[in-house]
């Protein structure tokens, strides 16, 4: 089979110099095909393989169960998307996959590539659907029960996407321990904490503060090894609740990271005004999110998250930081404002 840019004939690409040409289009359009290589790749544990030491495509090849006829071809599409590299037939990690791929180390992010494999990766392919009813397509779909009750209802389950979410929110979760003014406050709430890293990271590096983790009652044992694995259970304490039902702990500080974005108008505005509550005057709500660029036009990441909640939630949606400094300051906050973190993370910040 051509390629579709084949179809198009010398003389045609030749006729204007100034004629936008289609490579970008092409990229986009193709680009599933560099994502299922690389969710493949870590599906099938390339990258920790290869953490052990380098390999030629003979070795690797067996290791890894590969068939011969595309075992060569699947490497070396890897070596050309920048995830390993090949020197005289030897295949090696990239600096980055090594970091962050191989299984056996703590800086592991791969959850999430698994979990997009799994699961996100499908429901996508109904994305049309969604976009014409505006409804789930994930297990609410078939009848089943919401992805976050499924989820807490297997220990096992959990605990991955727990640590998922750990991967893809710990540059984010880094930049808010370093950025915001934590010397101006003692005490700090985590609202909804899954498995604990954004307030073990905030505690690391601010050692006078005293934290607690706010999530359902499943979440505190996976939580509370976290903590104790980051030598913290002195400082950072887990409260079972639900911030739908339950009144959130009084604090200095109460953080949402990830949170915001999974609920509808009402419950967001709701969870907004509940942290009001819990927090003393001059207290601060800090919410992170892949926030959307106030033009919509920018944050292309921010904009397909919220298609992704589309997918997965009735009534989730990712929003612009001046969406959240409205709703902010309609709660009653005197003051907001937008701060970047990493990647097309930002944090809102407003301040009673």
């Amino acid at each position: 089979m051509s390629h579709p840019a084949t179809a198009l004939a010398p003389e045609s690409l030749a006729a204007s110099t100034s004629a936008p040409g289609p490579e970008h289009i092409l990229q986009i359009g193709f680009g599933f095909w560099a994502s299922k290589t690389l969710l493949s790749a870590v599906e099938m544990e390339v990258f920790t393989e290869l953490a052990k030491h380098p390999e030629n495509l003979q070795e690797l090849t067996g290791r890894l169960g590969l068939h011969p006829r595309s075992a060569r071809d699947f490497l070396d599409a890897l070596v050309a998307l920048g995830f390993l590299e090949r020197h005289e037939g030897i295949y090696s990690n990239t600096p980055a996959t090594d970091q962050y791929l191989d299984k056996k180390k703590p800086s592991y992010i791969g959850g999430v590539m698994e979990m997009c494999n799994h699961r996100s990766y499908g429901q996508w392919n109904h994305l049309t659907e969604g976009l014409r009813t505006g409804l789930p397509q994930n297990e609410l779909k078939g009848g089943g029960a919401p992805v976050f009750e499924t989820l807490y209802a297997d220990p096992a389950r959990l605990k991955g996407f727990l640590k998922a979410m750990t991967g893809v929110s710990h540059g984010a979760n880094l930049a808010i321990a370093e950025k915001f003014p934590w010397a101006k406050y003692r005490t700090v709430v985590d609202a909804g904490s899954a498995q604990g890293d954004l307030l073990v990271q905030v505690a690391l590096r601010n050692h006078h503060l005293l934290g607690i983790g706010f999530d359902l009652a499943e979440v505190g044992p996976i939580f509370e090894e976290y903590v104790e694995d980051n030598a913290l259970s002195s400082r950072v304490q887990f409260q079972a609740g639900s911030f739908f039902t339950d009144p959130l702990p009084r604090a200095d500080v109460i953080m949402m990271g990830h949170i915001l974005h999974d609920w509808n108008l009402d419950e967001k505005r709701m969870l907004i005004e509940k942290a009001y509550d819990a927090l003393p005057e001059g207290g601060a709500l800090l919410v992170y999110d892949a926030i959307i660029d106030d033009d919509r036009s920018k944050n292309a990441f921010g904009l397909m998250m919220s298609l992704h909640m589309m997918i997965e939630t009735h009534g989730g949606f990712d929003y612009t930081g001046a969406d959240c400094i409205g709703w902010m300051k309609q709660a009653g906050f005197r003051e907001a404002r937008v701060e970047h973190l990493a990647g097309p993370d930002s944090m809102v910040v407003g301040v009673k």
